[in-house]
């Protein structure tokens, strides 16, 4: 599969920013101004933004050059992100990817977007979801569809593909995400970027909307890990310094049945992991039971948690004339859905959970493929993987939702891959907690893989 050649010149890192800032190499207001333009021939190519904010913007980046002059500059002084339209921006368009919502401005920011425009970072605009994210491609009836920068005839995936297509496409150089399922790590596998969910509760969801709160996480996006490093440290998640990663032991977990890798999965995983074999003590982990039930207990326990937050805030009769048909099917599936379902979908999560502690004993960290494909076409229904064929939804979520309904920290790296060839990506998986410890393992083996998709 070929991917789209012609992007432009990808954002600069945050670390390279900052650098050029503080050496006033450039000013705030010239690298907002550039990073709206960006943003803005983004939305026009593959409809990665929802809403750009030029006044707000430009007025936060002539703040940041005065604290630049007067000494003043914080941790992300006048960096550039993007936030995903599940969270509350004071004074920015928040829609949730709904019509439902239109013209809504939110009066405060949510707590992750307050800490980090108080540490200076600028939020130059809205990037797409699926409606109330849920979903996994992005798609909007109403809205148009996001697409894939590498290849504009596929989708981004989702729900957090706006982010991920922002970033992939240059617009940006990171962005909050929100991951019930999978919802930053999948759009970040199947774009070619970075993308991490940290443990469950590890930061704030206050003015985030909900999906499914026992599952819900906010995430972090960034072209390389390193971008996602710069947010997660002013968001305090600490990163250690020391060469412990050296004698990290990991668990391989190359498939979860029933989905296969695709070929080209495979073999760009096998050939991760070979490379990676030579630094770590690399153990197979027997996965034929680990896994068995979890995603139809996931889908059960989002179904549920999903139609208890939506009734409570709208009757049918709002529902039906500003929602999407997609979600109107899930919501009626919901009143469907019975308490002994949810309660046995419970059951399935703790057993899980058990059992994901138990192989973990022996190793620090789980490693295996984000997605098993790559990016599915625009409208497919169906992934056909061999002998087997799934929805779209199953395909892309059977890797990623286990670590949802366990809570545990996980980050999509993408995998080398030859210039013009859609991305796969690996998956690392850390204990509950060990959230800084798997952003600087992440980073080493990003390094280690060595050069990453050609722009």
């Amino acid at each position: 599969m070929r991917a789209n050649p012609a992007l432009p010149a990808p954002a600069d890192s945050l670390r390279g920013l900052r650098h050029a800032l503080v050496t006033r190499e450039i000013t705030a207001v010239a690298l907002t101004e550039r990073t709206l333009q960006a943003a803005e021939a983004s939305r026009q190519a593959v409809n990665a933004f929802a809403a750009i904010d030029w006044d707000r913007a430009l007025r936060a980046a002539a703040e940041s050059d005065r604290r630049y002059a007067n000494g003043t500059a914080r941790a992300l002084e006048g960096l550039p992100i993007a936030v995903k339209d599940l969270i509350d921006t004071r004074g920015i368009d928040t829609c949730y990817g709904s019509s439902a919502y239109l013209g809504h401005r939110p009066a405060v920011d949510a707590d992750v977007v307050h800490a980090l425009v108080d540490r200076g970072a600028i939020v130059v605009g809205k990037t797409t979801t699926h409606e109330f994210a849920w979903g996994v491609t992005t798609s909007s009836a109403y809205f148009g569809d996001t697409r894939n920068p590498l290849d504009p005839s596929r989708i981004p995936g989702g729900s957090s593909g706006g982010a991920a297509a922002a970033i992939a496409h240059g617009a940006v150089p990171a962005g909050l995400g929100t991951d019930t399922g999978g919802s930053v790590r999948i759009p970040a596998a199947l774009c070619g970027v970075a993308g991490f969910k940290p443990t469950h509760d590890a930061l704030s969801t206050r003015g985030v909307f909900p999906l499914a709160p026992s599952c819900d996480h906010l995430g972090l996006l960034g072209r390389h890990v390193d971008d996602v490093l710069w947010l997660a440290n002013a968001l305090h998640i600490d990163v250690p310094e020391s060469d412990a990663w050296l004698s990290a032991r990991i668990g391989v977990v190359r498939e979860i049945a029933p989905v296969p890798l695709a070929p080209d999965v495979a073999t760009a995983f096998d050939a991760a992991m070979q490379r990676l074999a030579r630094t770590f003590a690399c153990i197979d982990i027997g996965a034929p039971r680990l896994f068995a039930g979890v995603f139809d207990a996931f889908a059960a326990i989002v179904l549920v948690e999903g139609g208890i937050e939506h009734f409570r805030r709208n009757g049918w009769d709002r529902i039906a004339a500003h929602y999407g048909a997609e979600t109107m099917d899930r919501l009626r599936r919901a009143e469907r859905t019975d308490l002994r379902t949810y309660g046995v979908a419970q059951d399935v999560r703790r057993a899980f959970t058990a059992r994901l502690r138990d192989a973990m004993a022996g190793v620090d960290y789980l490693v295996l493929p984000t997605c098993p494909c790559t990016a599915p076409s625009l409208g497919a229904s169906d992934v056909r993987i061999g002998e087997w064929t799934g929805t779209v939804r199953e395909a892309l979520m059977t890797y990623t939702a286990p670590f949802n309904i366990a809570g545990f920290p996980a980050i999509s790296v993408p995998l080398p891959a030859a210039t013009g060839v859609l991305p796969a990506a690996l998956q690392i998986v850390a204990r509950p907690g060990d959230d800084g410890a798997l952003l600087q393992i992440a980073q080493q083996i990003e390094t280690l893989l060595g050069e990453r998709i050609a722009a």
